[in-house]
């Protein structure tokens, strides 16, 4: 009996070293998935938020995500200004490093990036606290919005940051308890949205045109070389991609797993005739990123765009446009920005790419924007935008019929309502599971409107 236990007692000893020697040298990929994850949503928060990490690791990592993101650590070396992620403090680890001004890039393979630092053309000074908004902070606060906004059901579990703003003005605004107005918060898929604005640029600078196909050298020979800028636009590309979270997909590969993340999207079969079928994708937003950033022979110049022709014209001095490993831009999920700066997008939307008299975007090209995309079934706009959220389409009930939406994960939202020179921002931390609904705070905003 000794004999047998001592040796199902070694058989053990060695079963947990096999064990813990495979997730140390040959971890599964959702391990790697899991860690790449939590280490690049650490290092954004930590570098450009500016908290605490463990506190990021806890509440916006482990609580709404996957049961084994429980199990991950994280280590910041401000000195490096790297973060490193393992699951059991030991395996997987998962990598991403932070260069100023452009945020944080996840690194599949480890180490730091040799990446070049984004040279802007000026800095963009915080806008004063006392001047009216947009200009500077100053909010004339409507009290009946305000009411609204702070109803804790309406503003939903997770919130944190919520502003409304109406003729040009904020008109209301609250914040989560450890948020406020200078925080930079994650827009996730709301990026979309403004990966079209900055091709409306360089279509108005003449560098591009929606209508063009032969958009990548690899589909030269084959017949993605009819994919069009606006089928990609309008998420009609007919390209094979999996949008599903929570396991190793498409979406999940290309945000952790791969350097280049457009280089992976490219590689993609046509599962469908280009503009016949709608398929949601982050992948074909960062192969939007890497075709307009290729209308630069001037990487750094590409670099510099967003920051120079978008956010310091807006005074959106707080944003941020994060890349891949490769230098690509992931116009498909990844900015940071204030609530109020947020909110500077939007307005500059609702005066159709028109600011401070300048108009910066082609005539009409919000309304290309948000023109259904004839494969969405009136659901998805032309320009990475949405017409529907949670069922309620623009034209139903009280939601006027030109309301259009920037959506992202976990509950990201902007309504915008140009007849009502209106647009609702809605950030926060809210995972689809609980049910939140924010249709009804748009609703009611719209109802207390004079």
């Amino acid at each position: 009996m000794r004999r047998m236990l001592t040796i199902s007692g070694a058989a053990l000893v060695l079963g947990v070293v096999a064990l813990f020697g495979w997730l140390a040298l040959a971890p599964p990929e959702l391990l790697k998935v899991g860690d790449g994850y939590a280490a690049k949503i650490v290092c954004s928060n930590v570098f450009i938020a500016r908290r605490d990490a463990q506190s990021v690791l806890a509440d916006d990592v482990q609580a709404p995500g996957h049961p084994l993101l429980k199990l991950v650590k994280v280590a910041v070396e401000p000195e490096k200004q790297m973060v490193t992620a393992r699951i059991l403090g030991f395996a997987a680890a998962g990598y991403a490093a932070y260069r100023p001004g452009a945020g944080c890039t996840s690194l599949p393979d480890g180490g730091g990036t040799s990446l070049p630092p984004i040279t802007t053309a000026a800095a963009v000074a915080a806008p004063a606290s006392e001047a009216p908004w947009p200009e500077g902070e100053g909010a004339a606060i409507d009290p009946a919005l305000q009411r609204l906004i702070e109803d804790a059901d309406l503003a939903g579990p997770g919130a944190r940051a919520i502003a409304v703003i109406r003729d040009g003005r904020l008109v209301a605004e609250s914040y989560g308890r450890g948020f406020d107005r200078s925080t930079p918060l994650l827009g996730w898929s709301m990026t979309k949205s403004v990966t079209a604005a900055l091709i409306g640029l360089r279509v108005a600078e003449g560098r591009m045109e929606v209508a063009r196909a032969g958009l990548l050298p690899e589909w030269a020979s084959d017949e993605r070389a009819s994919i069009t800028l606006a089928d990609l636009m309008g998420m009609q590309s007919g390209l094979e991609f999996n949008e599903n979270y929570g396991d190793v997909t498409d979406v999940t590969r290309m945000l952790y797993l791969e350097k280049d993340m457009a280089g992976y999207a490219a590689t993609k079969p046509l599962t469908s005739d280009p503009g016949a079928t709608f398929s949601y994708s982050s992948g074909t937003s960062t192969l939007l990123s890497r075709i307009w950033m290729r209308t630069f022979e001037d990487p750094a110049a590409a670099l510099a765009f967003p920051h120079d022709a978008l956010f310091a014209p807006l005074g959106m001095s707080s944003a941020v446009l994060e890349t891949d490993a490769s230098g690509t831009f992931v116009g498909s999920s990844y900015m940071y920005a204030t609530a109020q700066d947020w909110a500077r997008f939007a307005q500059f939307l609702l005066q159709d790419g028109v600011w401070k008299g300048r108009a910066m975007l082609p005539k009409d090209y919000v309304a290309f924007m948000r023109a259904p995309a004839k494969a969405s079934g009136g659901k998805y706009g032309q320009g990475q935008v949405w017409l529907e959220e949670n069922g309620v389409r623009a034209g139903s009930g009280s939601f006027p019929a030109d309301a259009f939406w920037m959506l992202g994960h976990d509950g990201q939202a902007i309504m915008l309502v140009p007849s009502l020179k209106l647009a609702v921002v809605r950030l926060g931390l809210t995972p689809s599971r609980l049910g939140y609904d924010v249709q009804k705070l748009n609703a009611k905003i719209i109802e207390a409107l004079d």
